[in-house]
């Protein structure tokens, strides 16, 4: 069985540990990950060191290839390397089958994609308990609380009873944001959350990312807007598959 719980000093050749002694929220050593293609074989990830502790606030930038969202996947699960090493939350990413890697992510990580991915024949509020009815967590009442909780945290209680398609994009991204809290996972990790929005939209969910860092969630968002990525605490920039800097 694969254990969900903190890593011991000897499985991670990093020793997984900040400064401070404490276990690092995110740790990769040595990622690589490499697809084929019908040119050949295309390496998307270099041996990627990665540190991330908690309560960080994390851009991650570059061109388009560069390798950003193909680090997300490696981070969330979506994806596995092809070598190294990728700890998240005391959990060995790269070992999980794909059922363990399913409880992780829906206690550990909340995921918000560029596209918004409302079940559209869901109300807002429905999409958000979707999560805690997966999972089972809570008891139906409590779901229901804690939906209107995160969507009023999100300025969108007024709409909890509409559909998606009713919705503005950044409407739709903030119920997005809502849904991928229901859990309370540790982890919030967001791809091009601002891809498909305003320039007005995008600023109130960097904005609501601010609110979130200061609560003490650790947030790391994929963005091609790089006055966006200033407003993060850290940023990091990839290069033809590699940290070029702020790893």
């Amino acid at each position: 069985m694969i254990g969900f719980g903190p890593k011991q000093n000897g499985n991670n050749p990093t020793n997984g540990h900040n400064g401070n002694g404490k276990l690092h929220l995110i740790d990769l050593h040595q990622v690589v990950k490499t697809f084929e293609t019908q040119a050949g074989q295309f390496a998307a990830l270099r041996g990627v060191d990665l540190h991330v502790d908690e309560g960080e606030f994390v851009s991650i930038i570059g061109k388009s290839g560069s390798g950003k969202s193909t680090l997300i996947n490696m981070i969330t699960g979506i994806d596995r390397p092809t070598s190294g090493e990728v700890w998240v939350g005391g959990a060995a990413v790269q070992d999980l089958t794909e059922g363990q890697a399913a409880v992780w992510r829906g206690r550990t990580i909340g995921i918000v994609f560029q596209f918004f991915q409302l079940l559209p024949t869901l109300t807002a509020i429905e999409n958000v308990t979707l999560p805690m009815d997966f999972h089972r967590t809570r008891s139906l009442a409590e779901r229901h609380e804690r939906a209107m909780h995160l969507l009023e945290m999100v300025s969108m209680a007024g709409q909890a009873y509409e559909l998606p398609s009713a919705l503005s994009g950044g409407q739709q991204q903030s119920v997005a944001i809502a849904r991928a809290l229901a859990n309370d996972p540790p982890l919030l990790a967001a791809d091009e959350p601002t891809g498909n929005l305003d320039s007005r939209a995008a600023d109130g969910i960097f904005r609501l990312f601010e609110r979130l860092v200061d609560s003490g969630k650790t947030i790391l968002v994929v963005t091609h807007d790089n006055d966006l990525a200033k407003r993060a605490r850290r940023t990091i920039v990839l290069a033809d598959g590699e940290i070029v800097n702020g790893g």
